[in-house]
């Protein structure tokens, strides 16, 4: 029996084990895991209390699928549309490139035209990059363009390979590597999107694919990526849960048992089940070196991992937000509303219009004190989003004063002060409307009109 060589772990300094070569399973029957998706009862989480170590990369990154997953589950952008949000996306991902690739649909007109224009911007990042099935047609379109990189779906869980392509594991493994193969012929370095990885056999199928794949990459000298693709959001994050659903279990197989470096690896999360951005971290934490992600969560059926929500978990990584402009989130939010028409959830953290109002009296006092006993930080400086106090019978004047001065960013000489005519009007409204049995919070609507009321019957111009 052949020894398993001992060796240095370069990131940990210990003495490590060579792991086992995991060889392909070709099965006659689809493994569904049907002790774990039972599909006529809810999911379930198992666990074998395996432990795998942190691993974070010394380079974490953000790389971008509004254009191509975030235009699955909305009417397309249009192209200008596109490359606006495009320039955005530069802005924010600062000037070492945090929002590092952006990937791209190929088939229509509109979206090839758009690809176009934001190479033509001649950014560094985002990188332009482009997403294709496994077919030989569609890499025609690649090559057309001049891409230097693509996406290309690889479905990875039988699933998909006995149930959707009617292959066995190793015809698709086959199928798979000659259009890999071919984007390497001809210069083009592959991203192999593994999808439905949390319903795969990741011994039987996953690895060993991978394995093959870091053999073309070093045969043909180039990059051969890895995307991690929770399509279903079935991932879980908890420590000692069993593969497929384990997220750092996935990114520690392909690692250690694959030889994926983590500079090529990526996870892709959905929120089917409200974990995709802790579990884009934990795949961070445990070696994957990019999290893919859409604007505002925008994606199939619950959606991706929201763009924002990364930059600001790589800050309380990182301790630092690296020359990101997370003030271009909030330019992003009001263009999506004002130009694009899509409404964001009031509550959506970050972008959301009542993230940071606090409606609670008793909340509401001690903001006015200081506000950082009630805000997660300072808004105002990232996001350009002073915090806010919502108007109720609990207000009193200082707390309307409040409101005008942080709703219309009314500053120094222009802000009004609780004995201001017009705060003295609203109050008095507010009081009434309390008086009569109202029992909800004043919208922002609401007072709007009131204010554009009061100015004009006390004859002031204050906003």
């Amino acid at each position: 029996m052949k020894q398993r060589k001992v060796f240095i772990n370069p990131h940990t300094n210990l003495l490590q084990l060579q792991e086992p070569i995991y060889q392909l399973v070709d099965v006659d029957r689809p493994n569904t895991f049907r002790n774990l998706f039972p599909y006529d009862e809810v999911p379930k989480v198992a666990f074998n209390d395996r432990i795998v170590p942190h691993n974070m990369p010394d380079d974490i990154f953000i790389t971008d699928t509004t254009f191509r997953d975030g235009q699955q589950s909305r009417a397309p952008y249009t192209t200008e549309q596109i490359v606006t949000i495009f320039d955005y996306l530069h802005r924010l991902g600062g000037p070492k490139g945090i929002i590092r690739q952006s990937e791209f649909f190929l088939y229509s007109k509109k979206d090839r035209d758009a690809v176009y224009q934001c190479l033509e911007r001649g950014y560094e990042f985002p990188e332009v990059t482009s997403w294709i099935r496994a077919s030989k047609k569609d890499f025609e379109l690649v090559k057309e363009i001049g891409l230097k990189e693509t996406g290309i779906l690889v479905s990875c869980s039988d699933y998909h390979i006995f149930y959707k392509m009617k292959m066995t594991r190793k015809e698709a493994l086959k199928h798979y590597l000659s259009v890999i193969k071919e984007c390497l012929e001809t210069g083009v370095a592959p991203r192999c999107h593994l999808e439905d990885i949390t319903r795969s056999d990741i011994h039987g199928f996953v690895i060993p694919f991978c394995t093959e794949l870091m053999k073309l990459s070093e045969e043909y000298k180039m990059p051969v990526k890895i995307r991690a693709c929770d399509t279903m959001g079935y991932g879980v994050n908890f420590s000692g849960a069993v593969i497929p659903r384990s997220v750092q279990g996935i990114i520690y197989g392909l690692i250690t048992h694959a030889g994926v470096p983590s500079k090529w690896l990526e996870w892709h999360g959905h929120n089917d089940f409200y974990k995709a951005v802790t579990n884009s971290t934990t795949a961070w934490l445990y070696g994957a070196a990019g999290v893919n992600c859409s604007l505002f969560g925008i994606g199939e059926r619950t959606g991706n991992t929201p763009l924002e929500a990364m930059v600001f978990e790589y800050a309380q990584l990182k301790g630092t937000l690296d020359g990101m402009d997370t003030t271009v989130i909030t330019e992003l939010a009001e263009y999506f509303e004002k130009e694009i028409g899509y409404r964001l959830p009031s509550r959506t953290p970050f972008v959301g219009k009542n993230f940071n109002v606090t409606r609670a009296g008793i909340h509401a006092d001690g903001l006015l004190k200081n506000e950082e006993i009630y805000n997660i930080f300072d808004t105002e400086k990232f996001l350009n989003r002073p915090v806010l106090v919502a108007v109720s019978n609990t207000s009193g004047l200082a707390g309307i004063a409040h409101w005008i001065n942080t709703f219309y960013k009314l500053k120094d000489d222009r802000a009004v002060d609780k004995s201001h005519p017009l705060v003295a009007y609203v109050k008095a409204w507010v009081d009434q409307e309390y008086e009569d049995g109202r029992v909800t919070v004043i919208t922002d609507d609401e007072l709007i009109e009131v204010i554009q009321k009061a100015q004009e019957e006390l004859g002031v111009k204050v906003v």
